[in-house]
């Protein structure tokens, strides 16, 4: 199926490893010219390269941090900047966890797992508005959590995650007068090189075996470009009438409808 994007202009935040590369490679490999970020500047220069391998861009490589408002407008400028002059698709992918138990959940915590998950999403989509209206819409996709539906996680993830998906659901109903759809997207459990599942994993190989037999049903981890694969097509025109939706991209991992 051709998911006609090519030439459409994608940021996607949160970008140089795990499932923000995957989605950036994803949407390059369908033609979009992709802007990545991120803070360090050997896996951004790894993804840039990766990248101009996967699809023929141009794209664009931001050294940034967007969970800082200065971070966040050198990346919509870099999608308005020549040659990529302008913005189709935001994916807000960045992101991380906080104190695994309520008692260790300080009001600090909690503050700073919003700072990683919450407002950048919402910084990015209100920065992206303009250059989205000059086309004439566009689409928005920020990455939860299975955790932001149901209990399981951290708990200021678990806040922070349920608090993007209300977010989507408020701005697609909100922008659909301006042909601009928001959706989210809630994975399961991803193992991915550096990534926190790859860490337990490594720390007590026995107690992650459990939590697969238990936990989730096909037996396996998933994999970024599962997550992938489904963030591209609701960032695509043939999801013209996908608005306001969580889908859930975790092999049944959870139990919510």
């Amino acid at each position: 199926m051709d998911l006609q994007l090519a030439d459409k202009v994608a940021i996607v935040t949160g970008s140089t490893r795990g499932i923000g590369r995957a989605i950036a490679l994803a949407l390059a490999a369908e033609g979009a010219r992709v802007v990545v970020c991120g803070r360090t500047a050997a896996t951004l220069e790894d993804t840039r390269a990766a990248l101009a391998a996967a699809g023929p861009g141009p794209h664009a490589a931001v050294l940034a941090d967007v969970t800082t408002e200065a971070g966040c407008a050198a990346v919509l400028a870099a999608a308005s900047a020549a040659p990529l002059g302008g913005l189709d698709i935001l994916v807000n992918n960045v992101g991380g966890s906080g104190a695994r138990h309520f008692d260790d959940a300080d009001e600090a915590d909690f503050r700073a797992t919003f700072d990683k998950n919450f407002w950048p999403a919402l910084r990015m989509s209100r920065g992206a508005l303009p250059a989205l209206r000059a086309r004439g819409g566009g689409a928005i996709v920020i990455i939860s959590s299975i955790w932001g539906r149901e209990a399981g996680g951290a708990p200021a993830y678990n806040t922070a995650k349920a608090a993007e998906i209300s977010l989507a659901k408020a701005m697609a109903r909100d922008l659909a007068r301006d042909n601009i759809r928001v959706n989210s997207v809630a994975p399961g459990s991803i193992l991915f090189p550096g990534g926190g599942w790859e860490r337990r994993q490594q720390a007590d190989p026995a107690a992650i075996a459990d939590f697969v037999t238990r936990s989730l049903p096909f037996g396996r981890f998933g994999r970024p470009d599962e997550v992938a694969a489904a963030v591209t097509f609701l960032c695509s025109p043939r999801a013209s009438w996908l608005s306001g939706i969580c889908l859930p991209v975790d092999g049944a991992q959870g139990i919510a409808f």
